[in-house]
């Protein structure tokens, strides 16, 4: 009989573009930049897909995926982070939330993961 997960792992678990990390998570995602409209748009190869008005020139897009995550999060625009593809259309963006907390956030975005 497989052992349950703990409540804060399975619940990050859920969503394959988030993961815990340190104090915080970890939120893969794939962004595309110059949409008619920001916004999250479900999930596309395990990263959340992020469509954003902005356009990719001179980290428009980067500040742009930062200021609507962290109003989303509603979170200081400090606490999000691109870590890793900063001139990638896929990104890990810290964020100094728990991942319970974010994972809640994707629970109301997208629904509950099937």
């Amino acid at each position: 009989m497989p052992t349950p997960l703990p409540a804060r792992t399975a619940s990050v678990a859920a969503w394959p573009c988030l993961s815990a990390r340190d104090d915080g998570a970890l939120l893969r995602v794939a962004v595309q930049p110059g949409a008619r409209r920001t916004g999250a748009d479900g999930l596309h190869d395990g990263d959340l897909r992020i469509r954003l008005v902005a356009p990719p020139v001179d980290g428009k897009a980067n500040e742009a995926l930062v200021a609507w995550l962290a109003g989303e999060l509603r979170c200081p625009r400090r606490a999000v982070r691109v870590a890793r593809g900063a001139m990638s259309r896929r990104k890990g963006l810290e964020i100094d939330l728990p991942p319970a907390e974010v994972s809640r956030w994707l629970d109301g975005l997208l629904g509950a993961p099937r």
